[in-house]
C-alpha cells in the first residue's frame, strides 16, 4: 500500500510506519503520522488525522507536524501531536499543550516481589485509596497559602525538597529535575491558585491513577539494570498533573489569545489553535504561567509518591530510602529546546500534546544516572494491559523531536464507554479474571477508563521500537490500581 485515504485527506506512505499528509494549500510543512495499518485505521475514525494537518498552518512550524503512535483526536492538536514550533519566528499555542499543564508519569522501584504483595493486595489498595486524595474538586496532601502555591509554582520540587516531602536523589530523576526557572507565578491567576490550593498532592479523576504493578518482561537487560529494573519486581506508577490550576491557566490564556491575536486567529483553520505570536507579550506571559504549572504538577506528583512510599513502608515494612523514583516525565507540555533544523541550530517551542520527550544518550538535559544509556520513558497502559518502561531511541531527535508517544491512546470516548461498560461489571472482572484489585470513587470512572476502552498498548510501543524512536526496555502488569 503506497497511499491511504481517510475521507478527503489522503496520505503517503514514507517508508514503514511512516505516513504523510504533503504540503499543500496554506499548510507550511508537511502533517506525518507514525503508525502501523492497524493504528491507522483507528486513528482514522474520529478528527485526528483532520487536527494534524491544521497543525500544520501554525507560524513558524519547521520540519513537520507529527502524530505519534496513540494518536487521536483531542483539543487544537490531536493528542500524540508533536511540533516544533520557531521560538523567534513562530508562536506559542496552549492547544498544543492542553488543559492539564504537565500531565505526566513517573514510576518509583521498590525491593519487593511480587510474592510479597500476593494477598496483601486488597489491604493495599485499601490503604493507597485512604492516604492519597483523588476524584473531582478539592482535597489534597497540602492545603497552604497563596504565598504557598506562589512558592510552589516558583520553585518546583525544590519547595517539595526544602518541606520534607522528597530527597535530593528524586530531583537527579526527575525531568529538568523538577524546576523550570522561566515559572513567572505572577503570570498564573487569583483564579487559577485557589484552584490549587486545596489540590496539592491529588490525583484528581478521569484517567489519572496510580498503579501497583509487577515487572513481567525485560527485552534490554543492560538498560534495565541501569533503570533498576528487574522481572518479578514491584513498582508503581502515578499518573496525573497539574489539576484545576493549569486548567485554569490554560482558559484563561485562550481566551485572551483570542482577543488579542485574532488576526493570526483568523488566518488558522481552527480556533482551538489559538496560538501568541513569539516575542509577543502573551507569548511571553503564557510561558511563564505554563511553566509555573509544570512546577505544581511536579510537585503534585511528589506529593503523591510521599503518601505511597508511607503506606509501603507501613504495609511491608520496607525502608523509605529503598522505595527509589526511577523518572518523572511529563507528556502535556511546551518547552524551549534547541533541535537541529535543516542543519542548523535553533530554539523551538517544542510541543509535545500527549507525547513524551525521549532523548538518547548524549542529551545535555539527560539526568547523570542516564546520560550514557537515554532517557527513560514510561508510558501507562489500560488498567487491564501493560505498561512500558523505554528509553529515548537513537533515531528520535531526527524524527521527532526527541519524543514518542505517551500512552495505549483511546478508541472510544468516554460518553461512549459509559454506555457499554458497567463500572462494577469491570471492576469484578478484573478482580476475579486477572487478579487486578481497582477502587475508584465511582462506578462510571471504572466504566470510562475500562480496559476495552484503549487501543493495543503492545502495538503502540512495538510501532515506537521499530522506528528507533523509544526503545522497549520492560513490560508491567497491574497489581492494583486507585483513580478517582
Amino acid at each position: 500500500m503506497s497511499t491511504y485515504t481517510a475521507g478527503e485527506i489522503t496520505l503517503e506512505r514514507v517508508r514503514e510506519y511512516v505516513w504523510e499528509i504533503p504540503k499543500q494549500g496554506e499548510m507550511r510543512v508537511p502533517a506525518r503520522v507514525l503508525a502501523s495499518e492497524q493504528l491507522l485505521d483507528e486513528i482514522s475514525d474520529d478528527k485526528t488525522l483532520e487536527q494534524l494537518r491544521n497543525v500544520a498552518h501554525l507560524p513558524g512550524i519547521r520540519k513537520q507536524a507529527l502524530c505519534m503512535p496513540d494518536g487521536h483526536q483531542g483539543y487544537g492538536f490531536p493528542v500524540g501531536g508533536v511540533a516544533g514550533i520557531d521560538a523567534e519566528e513562530g508562536c506559542i499555542s496552549p492547544g498544543g499543550v492542553g488543559y492539564d499543564i504537565n500531565c505526566g508519569v513517573r514510576m518509583l522501584t521498590t525491593p519487593l516481589t511480587y510474592d510479597d504483595v500476593q494477598g496483601h493486595e486488597e489491604e493495599l489498595v485499601n490503604r493507597l485509596f485512604e492516604a492519597i486524595p483523588s476524584g473531582l474538586g478539592g482535597g489534597g496532601v497540602f492545603e497552604g497559602t497563596t504565598a504557598d502555591i506562589d512558592a510552589i509554582l516558583a520553585r518546583g520540587m525544590d519547595w517539595a525538597l526544602e518541606h520534607g516531602y522528597a530527597t535530593e536523589a528524586d530531583l537527579e530523576h526527575c525531568e529538568d529535575e523538577g524546576y523550570r526557572p522561566e515559572a513567572d507565578p505572577s503570570a498564573v491567576s487569583d483564579r487559577a491558585k485557589d484552584r490549587g490550593a486545596t489540590q496539592v498532592g491529588s490525583l484528581g479523576s478521569g484517567n489519572h491513577f496510580l498503579e501497583v504493578q509487577r515487572v513481567t518482561d525485560v527485552f534490554r537487560e543492560d538498560v534495565a539494570r541501569e533503570f533498576g529494573l528487574e522481572v518479578d519486581q514491584i513498582v508503581v506508577l502515578v499518573h496525573c498533573g497539574s489539576r484545576g490550576l493549569g486548567h485554569q491557566v490554560c482558559t484563561d490564556y485562550l481566551r485572551q489569545i483570542e482577543k488579542r491575536h485574532g488576526d493570526l486567529l483568523a488566518e488558522l483553520p481552527d480556533r482551538e489553535l489559538a496560538a501568541a505570536p513569539a516575542g509577543s507579550e502573551l507569548a511571553e506571559s503564557y510561558y511563564g504561567a505554563m511553566c509555573a504549572a509544570i512546577n505544581f504538577a511536579w510537585v503534585n506528583r511528589q506529593l503523591i509518591t510521599h503518601q505511597t512510599r508511607t503506606v509501603l513502608t507501613e504495609v511491608f515494612d520496607v525502608p523509605r530510602s529503598d522505595l527509589r523514583l526511577l523518572y518523572d516525565v511529563a507528556h502535556n507540555i511546551a518547552k524551549k529546546e534547541v533541535h537541529t533544523v535543516d542543519g542548523e541550530e535553533r530554539e523551538l517551542f517544542v510541543h509535545r500534546k500527549g507525547a513524551t520527550r525521549a532523548f538518547p544518550a548524549g542529551r545535555p538535559e539527560l539526568p547523570k544516572a542516564y546520560a550514557d544509556v537515554g532517557q527513560p520513558v514510561i508510558i501507562p497502559g489500560s488498567m487491564g494491559a501493560g505498561s512500558y518502561v523505554l528509553r529515548g531511541g537513537e533515531h528520535s531527535l531526527a524524527e521527532t523531536f526527541g519524543s514518542t508517544a505517551h500512552g495505549a491512546g483511546r478508541l472510544m470516548s468516554r460518553t461512549q464507554a459509559k454506555k457499554q461498560y458497567w463500572g462494577e461489571d469491570v471492576r469484578d472482572e478484573l478482580r476475579d479474571q486477572q487478579h487486578i484489585y481497582v477502587k475508584a470513587q465511582s462506578g462510571a470512572t471504572v466504566a470510562e477508563e475500562a480496559p476495552g476502552v484503549y487501543k493495543d498498548i503492545d502495538e503502540v510501543v512495538r510501532v515506537s521500537d521499530a522506528l528507533g524512536i523509544g526503545d522497549r526496555v520492560a513490560r508491567t502488569f497491574p497489581v492494583c490500581n486507585i483513580k478517582g
